[in-house]
């Protein structure tokens, strides 16, 4: 009953923040997102007697994993939501306004009714990797546009292009032995790639990405779970007897994630025995082939979120029968 709300809309440079007091009384602050500010937020939670709090705020981007870190170090509790929920939420109560200040109240409405569970930041190791394996993406996306500019460039801007070419595929290269070296650094991780290595169809950086965003399994309660954080949850979409849809990705989840189990994805169904397997399996059954490729792709995961959980090597036997 002496629970105090804390909504967060977290942006860039500010977070705007609605406190709900257990007397139903609401409290506003914007802060810096920055060290300083997060020490701002936590004198003004003190000052208004906010003995226990729950805070909640929206995945955006990568803006809010600082304060949830610093929060969570300070022993609150933290829920981090998919921004889907709240939007949902807000569509529930028929929200009509959107400003930060509006979205901060909904966020902790949403905490106070829905009660959320406590978000568990992962190793220090993990989110270094996390980082390295998004710079990596990054720079590769820069490296396709940057060749896909050459093809068309004048002579003027031709040499210009050509040097950053040389100056990415440099970066990549030694982003990639960056990547290999902090696995290779930390036992854990370490361990964790040689049973992911056991999966065939994956490679050393599809292995690297499930490692920075699947290397603490307990962080999810089972496989399916696993596979939502992605995005790669069937969605039905059914009505009376007049709507029924096909059924399709929900892609409610992490869109890097997706993107990166594709090309895996293709290599499992056409190169390995399993894959082949797992795509005649769903082709006799009269799958289209892209259904089957978002199959194998969910699939890739949960495996992955197998072996990692088990602590075992993939069994190619108990997906060939």
């Amino acid at each position: 009953m002496n629970t105090f709300y804390l909504g967060i809309d977290v942006a860039k440079a500010k977070l705007d923040c609605a406190l709900l007091r257990p007397d139903g009384k609401w409290r506003n602050k914007v802060v810096a997102n920055t060290p300083a500010g997060f020490q701002t937020l936590a004198s003004w939670l003190e000052a208004q007697g906010a003995a226990e709090i729950h805070v909640c705020m929206e995945a955006t981007g990568i803006y809010w994993e600082e304060i949830a870190e610093f929060l969570a170090s300070r022993n609150i509790v933290v829920s981090v939501m998919n921004p889907a929920q709240i939007k949902a939420f807000g569509a529930s109560r028929l929200v009509r306004t959107k400003t930060d200040q509006v979205d901060a109240k909904l966020i902790a409405e949403f905490c106070r009714e829905r009660r959320p569970d406590p978000w568990k930041a992962p190793p220090y190791c993990e989110q270094t990797l996390r980082a390295l394996v998004l710079r990596l993406d990054a720079l590769q996306a820069m490296r396709t546009q940057e060749s896909n500019r050459l093809a068309v460039a004048w002579d003027a801007v031709r040499k210009g292009i050509e040097g950053h070419l040389a100056w990415l595929d440099k970066e990549i290269k030694a982003l990639a032995k960056a990547i290999q070296d902090h696995i290779d650094s930390h036992p854990d991780l370490d361990n964790k790639r040689a049973l992911l290595d056991s999966i065939p169809g994956l490679g050393e950086r599809t292995i690297a990405v499930l490692l920075a965003f699947f290397g603490s399994p307990e962080r999810f309660q089972n496989a399916r779970q696993a596979a939502a954080f992605a995005g790669l949850d069937p969605r039905q979409h059914e009505s009376g007897s007049s709507v029924k849809a096909k059924p399709r990705l929900s892609k409610i989840g992490h869109a890097f994630l997706r993107k990166a189990m594709y090309m895996p994805a293709m290599v499992a169904l056409h190169k390995t025995s399993w894959g082949k397997s797992f795509r005649d399996r769903l082709t006799a059954s009269g799958k289209p082939p892209m259904l089957i490729i978002g199959a194998m792709m969910r699939k890739l995961v949960q495996v992955a979120f197998g072996v990692l959980k088990s602590g075992k090597l993939f069994n190619q036997q108990l997906h060939t029968a």
